[in-house]
């Protein structure tokens, strides 16, 4: 089996079923798949062959949906790339991953031909609407020259399907190969802890050249024959007149998207009444939040917090929306067909509610780093994938992700760790948003910092910060150091640029 056969079999059971809402244009599953054929057909003509990358800059779009299930049923290798991306960064990746292929949006053209001459390994570039006499081809045209049938897909679980680069928030990315078995098995997962339904319409607001925007929340709803509105720009008013014109059923997003949602200042001006889940990744997601979304979406059973990453394809644990309340802070219980443990730096899984690397173990996990030997040895072994972040695990097997290894403080020979403080700092009514990072310290090695983001028309000081803190933390947790800012730096998946932070 293989990816593209999700969706050869929705557009054999659901051929009339809207398949993709991508602003003004509706597809239909047969009119979707039709148009995956002959774009898989003209990539062939034009020489593609099994195991070449073919890379796609696009924001969530119907020309990326297309690109990425063409790219597939031709047993290609597809690439998405970050189109928040400058020229040299392109470059890297291109050339890293060696596409011979290269599709991407109107707006990209003019940064992808001031890199055209460093991009050696490319044969073909399309674009949509491109210019004429220009270096790409045109994407329409490009498309009409292929058949509508059916390709021969050659392609098993085994095979590479993806290379998703991760998001360099230290040093240059690496391309996560992820093949065809580990997506399939990623879908049974999330699936199954989210508990989706056949049919439903889904907002696909997080970018698709993520993991979670491609893998979970598309490909999810392709392979239960769902509706997928693409957002193309997260803009709250247009998501809510989604929700209230499409009728959509789910919504997912980081809590960063929620926050700027749930403050738009027409939010109650729209009829959200017809979601009934709504999902929370990347980032931790404050009770009060939660509180905010079920108020807002009155017929949601809770919010589901999925939690993963790009090398796990990415999920490896689901809180369940009933127990969102119950178990909060928690990340939820290792999926179905995935092992997960906590284990200290002897490598023995820990005790109940002992700190921890959380590892986990599947079919789920990816291959490898593309030519990257070294990387995967470093976070693949003896078949565990080593995520890099700390963890504990309770007595009925629910996980709490306390922060990432590498953004741990120590502190006077304390341990802190920064999402504590950030969970404490988003319960004040003052504060939009928070990040915590650690600074050069000469007596006691590294101190607490906390950036701050105000509500709008709120007011607090550097001390009034500090004696919050103070309230509800033991006080070697407090910051020395406060700065409000306008906004905090994130990736396009809502994850905080602590590095960028540092930096300043």
């Amino acid at each position: 089996m293989n990816v593209a056969y999700l969706l050869v079999n929705s557009a054999g059971k659901y051929p009339d079923r809207t398949a993709i809402i991508s602003e003004e244009k509706h597809f239909s599953y047969k009119a979707f798949n039709q148009r995956v054929n002959r774009l898989a057909h003209a990539m062939k003509q034009h020489g593609l062959k099994k195991g070449d990358r073919v890379a796609m800059m696009f924001f969530n779009t119907y020309q990326f949906a297309e690109v990425y299930f063409a790219a597939v049923k031709s047993g290609a290798v597809a690439t998405p790339v970050n189109f928040r991306f400058v020229a040299d960064e392109i470059e890297y990746i291109m050339n890293h991953c060696e596409a011979c292929f290269f599709f991407f949006g109107k707006e990209f053209e003019e940064t992808i031909e001031s890199t055209y001459d460093k991009l050696s390994e490319i044969k073909y570039f399309v674009c949509v609407d491109a210019q004429k006499n220009g270096f790409a081809h045109d994407y329409e045209n490009f498309l009409s020259s292929g058949k509508s049938k059916e390709p021969e897909v050659d392609a098993g679980e085994n095979d590479p399907c993806q290379i998703m680069y991760t998001s360099g928030t230290t040093g240059k990315p690496k391309g996560a190969v992820i093949t065809h078995g580990n997506i399939l098995w990623n879908l049974y997962n999330t699936i199954s802890g989210r508990e989706d339904q056949s049919g439903e319409i889904s907002l696909i607001i997080g970018p698709m050249y993520h993991t979670a925007g491609l893998n979970n929340h598309f490909t999810i709803q392709v392979a239960l024959g769902g509706t997928c509105i693409l957002i193309k720009k997260f803009e709250p008013e247009t998501v809510l007149r989604y929700i209230e014109e499409k009728k959509a059923n789910i919504i997912s997003g980081s809590p960063s998207m929620y926050n700027i949602l749930l403050q738009h200042r027409k939010l109650n001006d729209f009829d959200t009444s017809s979601i009934t889940k709504c999902t929370s990744g990347a980032a931790i997601l404050p009770v009060e939040i939660k509180e905010k979304l079920l108020n807002i979406f009155p017929k949601a059973n809770g919010v589901y917090d999925v939690y993963g990453c790009t090398e796990a394809s990415p999920t490896i644990t689901i809180l369940n929306g009933k127990d969102s309340f119950r178990k909060h802070g928690s990340v939820g219980q290792a999926v179905r067909f995935l092992q997960a443990k906590v284990i200290d730096e002897d490598g023995n899984a820990t005790p109940p509610n002992q700190i921890g690397e959380l590892i986990c173990k599947g079919p789920n996990v990816m291959q490898e780093y593309y030519k990257d030997c070294k990387a995967t040895k470093e976070v693949i072994k003896n078949g565990w994938l080593y995520t890099g972040d700390l963890a504990t695990i309770d007595d009925e097997g629910y996980f709490y992700i306390v922060d990432r290894k590498k953004d741990m403080i120590s502190s006077g020979g304390e341990n802190i760790y920064p999402r504590e403080l950030e969970e404490v700092l988003f319960g004040h009514p003052a504060i939009s948003d928070v990040a915590v990072v650690g600074i050069p310290d000469d007596a006691w090695g590294e101190s607490v910092k906390a950036f701050v983001v105000l509500q709008k028309g709120m007011n607090m000081d550097k001390q009034d910060v500090i004696e919050y803190c103070k309230k509800h933390l033991a006080s070697y947790k407090k910051p020395k150091a406060v700065s409000f800012v306008e906004s905090i730096p994130k990736n396009p998946s809502g994850k905080v640029l602590k590095r960028l932070l540092k930096e300043l």
